[in-house]
């Protein structure tokens, strides 16, 4: 579905919040041209590219520049209002000795009667997914060429008798240790389970750190009709077997049927890359009222990509729906602080050059609009990498890095139906559940059709509001959850990438 458009732009610029001091160009501007802000004319002191910031009230050395309503950084000189705002003259205030506080004053959430539909797959155990596919999971990489060799015979073979036939392929399991192996073989346990996947073939080799019979023995409540393992050197032909494997698998997914389901039911997963100045503002802001929306209608929206909420990470801690889950949110983000420390590597390294040149200059601006995805809705869980967030109503937080990769396979991982995947610079990547990319601009959208799903960019280009938007976003998320292909599937790209930590002996 593609919402670009030719319309005319009928902003210039944005100011997000009425406390802020800054405003963000829709445009190019030169030095020396005056646009007008709240009926007073203002004239640029210096070239602005799109995506940029402009003072709009005169900023003294040492003050907070603020968008957002929040502080996004220091000033480190005297900023006249006409100057462009950016690297030059603003400065990250985070320097890790960031105290936080539990705030008790957060509202129940209230749950909608009348909830919308879609047309999903009812799995055994309760879940619903949204494809009936077959994945192809190896244990261990020394097996990544049997199972893409198994699947692309499957799709020639037993075509249409699937939605898809997915290998889910990776470089790890042998000479994992600690945590790296715990983190493989967790990931791994939970992608197992995801109800996306009507049937489900585990190939091992068999000598792996990373064994089968414990991976598979470890996983409770395992519909063991829809599953089907074994190792490689205990096989004859491993290839052959595996499509035998496949085969009866399709004999138990014959009778699945797509039934209409409570969108209560689905599980979304939210994720940013190659964000640029825009993206808090569109793209990040509609999917933070399709947050809202899904969970006021009782579902799951999972969020994740911890490092960049440093710099607002209070702003979803006031919203920690106990003080248990309070102390886990901290608990998330400490651990991913010390996981820097460790490694000897700078906190605050953030935001990318990408980032940058498209109007990012601090961590806690990259920070205020990546949790924009994450709406207003109450944090009801916290969950580690590789584990699976509940079916209940809410927003979990997942450890995870911002690496778009390994992030939006722990989304996955964890449950998301599909990965709503905002972007203002662009990227192909796809993953094993349908990914939805949207687009922050639209000339990103007119330039890359076949990578972008939905345009955000209307939102600048006419007097949509961001309202509006949303709601076109939500109606398009039914219909990728009732069967409706996005880009990253007519593409075949479908990325798996696992994070590693560890020592590989």
């Amino acid at each position: 579905m593609k919402n670009s458009t030719k319309q005319p732009i009928k902003r210039q610029f944005i100011q997000v919040h009425n406390d802020d001091n800054v405003v963000v160009a829709i445009q190019p501007f030169s030095k020396g041209e005056v646009f007008e802000h709240n009926s007073r004319k203002i004239e640029l002191l210096d070239d602005v590219p799109a995506g940029h910031k402009v003072c709009i009230k005169a900023i003294a050395a040492g003050e907070d520049v603020i968008k957002y309503g929040y502080s996004i950084g220091q000033a480190t000189c005297d900023i006249r209002v006409g100057h462009h705002v950016h690297s030059l003259n603003l400065k990250t205030k985070l320097d890790g000795s960031e105290r936080y506080h539990y705030n008790n004053q957060v509202a129940a959430p209230s749950i909608a009667d009348k909830v919308p539909s879609f047309m999903g797959y009812q799995r055994n155990n309760g879940l619903v997914g949204i494809r009936n596919e077959i994945w192809i999971i190896n244990t261990v990489g020394c097996v990544n060429q049997a199972a893409k060799r198994i699947t692309d015979i499957c799709k020639q073979k037993y075509a249409g008798q699937a939605d898809d036939f997915i290998a889910i392929t990776h470089p790890y399991g042998c000479s994992q240790l600690g945590d790296d192996l715990s983190n493989t073989k967790n990931l791994l346990a939970s992608l197992i389970q995801h109800p996306n996947a009507g049937g489900i073939v585990v190939v091992g080799l068999g000598c792996e750190n990373n064994q089968l019979s414990k991976l598979i023995g470890d996983i409770t409540g395992l519909d063991e009709s829809r599953i089907r393992y074994y190792n490689s050197q205990e096989v004859t032909d491993e290839i052959e077997t595996g499509v035998e494997c496949v085969e009866a698998l399709l004999q138990q997914m014959a009778s699945d049927q797509r039934t209409q389901q409570p969108v209560s039911k689905l599980s979304l997963g939210m994720k940013c890359g190659g964000s640029d100045g825009f993206s808090g503002l569109t793209a990040n802001s509609i999917v933070g009222r399709v947050t809202d929306k899904l969970t006021q209608f009782g579902g799951r929206v999972i969020l994740t990509e911890t490092p960049e909420m440093f710099g607002a990470e209070q702003v979803l801690m006031d919203r920690a729906q106990s003080e248990e889950i309070f102390n886990q949110t901290v608990k998330l983000v400490s651990d991913f602080k010390q996981y820097f420390i460790d490694n000897n590597q700078p906190i605050y390294e953030n935001p990318s050059p990408g980032n940058k040149a498209g109007g990012l200059t601090t961590l806690e601006e990259k920070s205020l609009g990546a949790i924009q995805k994450g709406g207003k809705a109450i944090i009801n869980e916290v969950i580690d990498y590789g584990g699976k967030a509940s079916v209940n109503a809410g927003l979990t937080l997942l450890q995870a890095p911002g690496n778009d990769a390994v992030s939006s396979t722990a989304l996955a991982a964890a449950g998301a139906n599909i990965i709503l995947f905002t972007t203002g610079r662009g990227t192909p990547l796809g993953f094993p559940v349908p990914t939805v990319k949207i687009s922050s601009n639209s000339g990103l959208a007119e330039r890359k059709p076949h990578w972008i799903d939905f345009n955000a960019g209307q939102i600048l280009d006419s007097d949509m509001s961001v309202d509006e938007c949303a709601d076109k976003l939500f109606d398009y998320i039914l219909q990728v959850a009732s069967g409706a292909k996005t880009n990253n599937e007519k593409n075949d790209n479908r990325e798996v990438a696992i994070w590693k930590n560890g020592v590989t002996l």
